[in-house]
């Protein structure tokens, strides 16, 4: 390739032209070889060989310079990741679910003790939440989050490995238990990582903090370890990190990974409605006040909140997951109880909606002739996920870097939720949470080219069965990239 009009000219040297002899791609680090000469010189095989030996300008990545280094700290320092796919198996049959996650804890305590006894271990934070430490020098603090809990959900992938396990909930109900949202993935993904960057010493200074958090499926979780003490010098005595990390396996393909600066993930908030009647029987509903009619009414009412209250350019939720009442076809009901989650990603909007369900609910119960007021009860909330825009601009370069274009940096938000934040908002700390594929990458094409994407299997879903790999080595270079972003030397 010749330019004559090159902008790229050495200032030590007077050269007319440059010429590219030639460029190599080692995973997704490029190397230019760029071989300056004169306008008149021949470029024979022997003064390329003198080129590549003597004279050659190596630009690597200029504008991701750490990505080689990325890829030589991982490839030397990264463990064999098959003991880590019999642990994936293992927590995947086994889970546990929210608020009692005890033999995880225990499971994760005895691998991170085996990793290094360098590691300042503190359990039982907020439930069964614990963190590690590890201090390497002097550098910034960064936080690694994964969470450990369950659902209960009654697993039909069909894998061997499936779960058949049930348990007792909190509220006393006997439940199917299934990692139907890849919090198996997060715990071994986090345990790796740890071994990869605890090998890895050499390569990075500072201090990182292995944090494994219970009950994020209820939203209590981060809250718990909070309030417990987990950042209180008195208490847990948390280093206070500079910046919290973490991710979540999510419905791509596997090898991807994606992230977005600002509102990712919505808020969410979930509550139980009990509207009160008056019972009887089937045959004289005119001796009746029927609650589950009162409850109708609110259902459909509640529609037209998102249709005709919130902006078209606003996204917003307003499901009613349950309508429970009665106990057989010839008996009105006493009462009648809804369980209503609605999603948001503003404050102004969240408000608006609860004040409009109450609202609705209040008059639709004063319509119906309800004896009573009805209650109202929060059952869960998830704050909005707001990834700050610096962090993200930093995981971006990495990434891009690293996995190139399997990387996404301005993924669609999502109506999912997560209480990750808290972990940063708490102390005032910037946050970025990322995804990771987790299907196999032939199945999801065929999916889509078919129109069938609804038949992919998301999260929460008893058939989400994320292929073990690549999404396991994609989990783990990616805590370890983001982690070496803030560290590397």
């Amino acid at each position: 390739m010749r330019n004559e009009e090159s902008p790229y000219v050495a200032p030590w040297a007077d050269f007319s032209s440059w010429r590219c002899i030639g460029t190599s791609r080692a995973n997704t680090t490029t190397n230019i070889y760029i071989y300056f000469v004169s306008a008149d010189a021949p470029l024979d095989s022997h003064t390329t060989d003198q080129a590549l030996s003597d004279t050659v300008v190596t630009v690597r990545d200029m504008a991701s310079p750490n990505s080689s280094s990325f890829s030589s700290i991982i490839d030397k320092y990264r463990p064999k990741l098959g003991p880590y796919e019999e642990l994936y198996k293992h927590c995947h049959a086994n889970g546990e679910l929210s608020r009692q996650e005890k033999e995880t804890a225990v499971l994760i305590t005895s691998r991170l003790k085996e990793l290094s006894g360098e590691l300042d271990i503190r359990t039982g934070i907020g439930g069964h939440g614990q963190i590690a430490i590890l201090k390497n020098g002097p550098g910034k603090t960064i936080l690694l989050r994964a969470d450990i809990d369950a659902l209960p959900i009654q697993e039909k992938t069909g894998l061997s490995y499936a779960s058949t396990k049930t348990m007792r909930d909190t509220d006393g109900q006997v439940k199917p238990v299934m990692h139907a949202c890849g919090h198996d993935f997060h715990i071994t993904c986090g345990l790796a990582a740890a071994e990869t960057l605890i090998a890895a010493q050499s390569t990075w200074s500072g201090t990182i903090i292995f944090l494994f958090q219970p009950a994020e499926e209820r939203g209590s979780g981060a809250r718990a370890m909070v309030d417990d003490g987990l950042y209180d010098t008195s208490k847990h005595a948390c280093p206070i990190p500079d910046v919290v990390l973490g991710q979540h396996v999510f419905p791509l393909q596997a090898g991807k990974t994606a992230t977005r600066a600002g509102p990712t993930m919505s808020a969410a908030d979930s509550f139980k409605v009990t509207i009160y009647g008056s019972g009887g029987h089937g045959s004289m509903p005119h001796k009746t006040i029927d609650p589950v009619v009162i409850a109708s009414h609110i259902v459909v009412r509640l529609q037209t909140i998102v249709s005709r209250e919130v902006p078209p350019d606003e996204t917003a939720v307003v499901t009613v997951g349950a309508l429970q009442a009665g106990s057989t076809e010839n008996v009105i009901s006493d009462e009648a109880v809804l369980k209503i989650n609605i999603r948001t990603f503003s404050t102004e909007w969240r408000d608006h909606i609860l004040a409009s369900v109450k609202r609705i609910v209040d008059a639709e119960c004063v319509a119906g002739r309800s004896p009573k007021e009805a209650t109202i009860e929060p059952s869960s909330s998830f704050p909005l996920t707001d990834n700050d825009p610096e962090v993200v601009a930093t995981i971006n370069k990495s990434f891009s870097a690293y996995f190139g274009d399997e990387h996404d940096p301005n993924v669609k938000n999502v109506l999912g939720s997560e209480d990750f934040g808290i972990l940063g908002s708490a102390i005032d700390r910037p946050y970025c949470f990322w995804f990771f594929g987790g299907h196999d990458k032939e199945m999801y094409e065929e999916k889509v080219k078919k129109g069938q994407e609804h038949n992919i299997p998301v999260n929460h879903s008893p058939f989400f069965a994320p292929v073990i790999e690549p999404t396991l080595r994609t989990g783990v270079d990616a805590m370890v990239v983001a982690a070496l972003s803030y560290l590397a030397k």
